[in-house]
Order: structure tokens, then sequence, then C-alpha cells
């Protein structure tokens, strides 16, 4: 009884000296111009956009109120690397964790972070983060094992700019009229949501820059000029000082470097943010692929224009090893396969695929199925035919094979861990086949929350299944979350629903969706028979026997090449006046008549 006691009273005296952030975001439409190009709609909170970043500090409590005054939109947030251990309710997900928040309507995420680093949180609402719902998150760290190697901190944030709303460009990406599944190419590249950013430092002093890539799309290549840069984290993880001349994020990486201004420079410094232009089908002329910013040394003086790069050689990420030294996990409990590709289904619009399985989200959201499936939580079948489901047991050694089967470059992004790449293998590789790269993996190897897979290549991830709850798996690229690049890891769901206290309002929020989402029962909702499936939400049905891609465009251009010509043959009716037609029904009945023009050509004579 006095031990009882005295845990009742350290966790007592743990909550009396927890800080506590309290932050409301009221989520508004806004206009904004950040290329200098094109004034369009964004998501802004609180009437800012660009969004300000939260800055807290490891061990806080964080308590946002969400009120979503869109008016025609639903929305989420998703703490984009933050682990959300005890909490996985927290999570965001739409579908997964939670429900959409409705316009009008508010929800508070509530959780604490024991993780420094460098995060960032974005809607996960279906396409919704490119119109502007996205902010940097940092969470300092008062032991910062490299606080006394700089004297200030530095933000910047990369993104990929779309001048026409997400909604439109999501349609016609998912189409008929798209059957490569050619993604929409975005028009500009922007530094802190902007364009020619300065950002003043002093010489000879030393600065940790930290870095976030937001885009829906680009990766970019990053550099400072004849500057060095000193890796001292990659996505939340320390890593052991590794030197490097140019970065590679993709979208959802994170980096913090410490650069140190030279005390003899007379001039401001560029740095870029150049898109790697080799993701896009086609390269626009009007595409603006670079965003130059400076670090100002003397405002009087002139910005020079950065060097003009012809080869891009940027840092191997597989080089960087964690301060911690965790080892490599050598013994596997669980092996995941997961072979992607993209193809076409029987609408004629291109799809992304685990294991010939595209995502649809289920009716229920999946966390809310773990919860009230009791034992049958353990059986991945309640959770969907198509949601690539994954019932992992706690405490296991999990290891992903991800084989790209695709001529794109995927950044891949788990939730709820940072994982392990054991292995990853240059372009066009092909399948993992064995275990030899991953006998031979680093004794350390370098871990984070998002990875970038090669062309036609493959990953060997590896993680610890110690933090239960209902975890995403999918590219980073935002065309491929809503084409159905997806996986759900249902980690430890029995310990799950002995320890997870969802909050009521979870479930309230849900009945005042339109219309009101189910909060029990397996994936189409049945809570009588969780192994009865009838009803759950589907892809369209594949395509008839003997299609191709090739035979889909030619098909596509069929029905274009169709619509015109009924386009023409109406424009040329309408050419005919009722004069004319009057004049012609005279003329035919004349003999003269019968070799007279019924019809008049554009600047012919009558």
């Amino acid at each position: 009884m006095l031990n009882v006691l005295w845990l009742l009273l350290g966790f007592l005296h743990s909550a009396a000296c927890t800080k506590v952030t309290h932050r409301e975001f009221n989520v508004t439409w806004l206009n904004r111009n950040p290329d200098g190009l094109h004034e369009r709609p964004v998501m802004g909170i609180n009437g800012q956009w660009p969004i300000p970043a939260l800055q807290v500090t490891k061990g806080e409590r964080v308590v946002i109120k969400v009120s979503n005054h869109l008016g025609n939109e639903t929305t989420s947030l998703h703490w984009h690397g933050l682990y959300m251990n005890g909490t996985a309710y927290m999570d965001g997900p739409p579908g997964v964790a939670q429900c959409e928040i409705p316009p009008g309507d508010s929800f508070v995420y509530d959780f604490k972070i024991d993780q420094p680093g460098t995060y960032w949180f974005h809607s996960h609402t279906r396409g919704q983060y490119p119109d502007g719902l996205r902010a940097p998150l940092i969470v300092h760290d008062p032991e910062n094992p490299y606080k006394e190697d700089f004297d200030e901190e530095v933000l910047l944030s990369f993104s990929d700019w779309y001048h026409d709303l997400m909604r439109p460009l999501l349609a016609s990406f998912i189409s008929v009229t798209n059957p490569t599944g050619a993604e929409p190419v975005p028009k500009s590249a922007l530094i802190n949501d902007g364009q020619n950013v300065t950002v003043a430092v002093q010489p000879g002093k030393t600065y940790l820059i930290r870095m976030v890539n937001m885009a829906a799309f680009a990766s970019m290549y990053v550099w400072f000029q004849g500057c060095s840069m000193r890796v001292v984290e990659v996505d939340g993880i320390y890593t052991e000082a590794a030197e490097a001349e140019m970065l590679y994020l993709t979208a959802g990486q994170r980096y913090s470097v410490i650069l140190t201004v030279e005390s003899d420079g007379v001039t401001n410094i560029p740095f870029v943010a150049s898109m790697d232009k080799e993701l896009f089908d086609e390269i626009p002329d009007d595409l603006n692929a670079n965003a130059t910013g400076w670090l100002l040394l003397d405002s009087s003086k002139e910005l020079p224009a950065p060097i003009k790069m012809d080869v891009f050689e940027a840092l191997d990420d597989m080089s960087l090893r964690p301060l911690d030294s965790l080892a490599a996990l050598r013994e596997v409990d669980r092996t995941i396969t997961l072979d992607m590709k993209m193809d076409n289904l029987g609408d004629g619009a291109n799809y992304a695929f685990f294991n010939n399985s595209t995502y649809v989200e289920p009716n229920v959201p999946t966390l809310y199925t773990v919860m009230s499936s009791g034992e049958y939580s353990s059986n991945p079948i309640v959770y969907g035919s198509h949601t690539n489901s994954f019932v992992l047991h706690g405490n296991e050694t999990v290891e992903i094979i991800l084989n790209n089967n695709d001529d794109g470059k995927h950044p891949f992004h788990l939730h709820g861990h940072a994982f392990q790449v054991i292995a990853r293998s240059e372009e066009d590789a092909g399948s993992y086949s064995d275990d030899a790269d991953a006998a031979s993996a680093p004794a350390v190897p370098m871990r984070r929350d998002t990875v970038l897979v090669e062309p036609n290549g493959y990953a060997v991830l590896r993680f610890r299944s110690d933090n239960p709850g209902v975890w995403l798996f999918h590219c980073h690229l935002e065309w491929h979350v809503a084409s159905g690049l997806i996986a759900t890891f249902i980690e430890a769901p029995i310990e799950l629903q002995k320890t997870a206290v969802i909050p009521p309002d979870h479930y309230n929020m849900c009945t005042r969706n339109k219309p009101p989402v189910p909060t029990s029962g397996n994936a189409a909702g049945n809570v009588d028979d969780l192994l009865d499936l009838n009803g759950e939400p589907a892809p369209p049905p594949p395509l008839p026997a003997g299609f191709t891609i090739k035979g889909i465009i030619a098909l596509v251009i069929s029905i274009l090449n169709g619509l015109i010509m009924v386009a023409m043959i109406a424009w040329y009716g309408m050419l005919q006046s009722p004069a004319t037609e009057a004049a012609a029904g005279d003329a035919s009945d004349s003999p003269e008549g019968e070799n007279q023009p019924l019809l008049a050509g554009p600047g012919s004579r009558q």
C-alpha cells in the first residue's frame, strides 16, 4: 500500500511539474501570393500565413484546440515525426486515429512531447496540406549535446507551390484523362513560404540551422554557397557530426546543421533550395525550380546571385550514424514485404498499390475498430480488405522489405516510430532477393522516420514494436497518398485496449460529421459479425482482361478525338443562319438550285 502511495505521489509531482502549452488554432482561408506570380486562397491559422512555427521544449504537454472555420472543407492535423507514446489517438490521420473535424467544429489535441528535434505539423486530410496548412514544429532540448557548438538557431522551411487548389488538381490527377498517373508539376520552389529570404547573421558566429521539407512532391537539393555544414540531427535523431557541402531533403525529411559564418566574409552568402526535377514527368517552360535566400552580413551590400550548379552531389544519408550508437537490430521476429507499383483500375485512372492492393479508407476509423473488436482485434481481417493492414505483436523486431517496382523515387514515412535503414539499393537494382545486404549492414545504421527509395530499387527497414497504436506507413508524395500508397500497422492491439483511454470528444465529433461516422465494428461498420466485411469501401474494379496502359491511352485519345469531332460538327452547324437555310430551301426547289451550295463557308460570298 505504501508503495502504491509513493507511486501516486510521484505521478502527481511529475504532472504538477510538467509545463503545459495551450494554443488555439483557428483554421481559415486567406489570400496570398508567395512566389509573386499568382494570388490564390491558402489555409492559414489565426489569420496568419505563413503559419508560425510551433516552438516547445522537451517534456512539455501541448494542448491545442483546432477550430475549423474553412466553411467548405473538413480538416485535421498530424504531428509529423512525433511518436505519440501513450496517446496514439492524437496522431491525427482521419479514418485511422480520428474522424474529420467538420466545418464549424473543433477538436482538442492533447499530448506530451518527450523527444527533442526538428518536426512539423500538417493536415492529414486528403490532399490538403499543399494548400498551406503546414508549419515547422521545433522541440528544444536543454540537454542538446551540441548546445555549446552554436550561438543561435535559424529555421528554414522548403516547399513546392501550386497555383491551383488541391481539390481540382486531385480530380484531374486521379482520372481517366490521366491514365499514366503523371503528377501535377508545381510552379515554384519556396523558402519559408516565400522567395528572396534574408537571414541576418554576424561574422564569426556559429548557427544551428534547422531545415524542414514541407513539399507535396518535390525533393530539394540545399546548399550554402562556399560554406560547409556539419549535420548533427536528422528527423529528430542526433547524429555524429558529418561534413556536407549539399543536402537532399525529400518531402517530409528534416536536417539540422551547424554552420559558422567566416569572420572575414565580405559578401552576403546565397543559399539555394533546388527542386529535384527528375521527379517530374515533364519540365514546364515556366517552372521556377530554384528558390534563393541569403545569409545577410551587411544589408547595405548587394545580394549576389548564386553560382549555377550543373552537378548535384548531396550527402548520402546512409553514411550518418546516430549519436546514441544504437546497434543494428539483428534478430528479426516479423518480416513484412511490401511490393509497390503504380497501375490502372477499371475506371481508367492510375492508382498506387502495395502487394496489388490500393488503400481505401474504411467506414470505421481503424483505431476505433481496435477498441471495439475485443479478441478479434488481433485478426487483420476486421480492418478491411483494402487498408493493407498488418497486426504486430508487442516488442517485436519488425523488418520491412520495401520493393519499389516503379520508375520514380519515393519517400516513405512511418508514423509512431523511427526506423533503422539496414540496406538501400541503388537505382534499377530490382527487388530485394536475399539477406546479403542485411547481413553486411552497418553496426550502427542510420535511423530516421522518412527515407528515400530509389526507382526500381529497394530498402530494408527495422524497428521495435514498442509503441501500441495504429500507425500508417506511406509514401509522402501527397499525390501518392491520395492514390492509395498506404499500409496500416496495428501494433499490440490487445495492449492498446487495456491502456488507451480515448476522450469522449473523439467519438462525439464522429457523430457530428455529415454523414455521421460509425465508431465501432469492423471496417464495414458491422458490429454483429466482425468477420463480415459486406459493405466495406472498395476501390474501382480491376481493368478488363487484356487492357494495358497503352490501350487506355489509345482509348482516351479516341474519346477525346470523338469529342473534338462532335464539337467541330456542332460549331459548323451553328454557322448556318436561318436566312441561309431559307435561301437554301428555295434554291433546292428549282433545277438551277441543284448545284448551289447549301452552306457558305467562312469568308465565302452568297
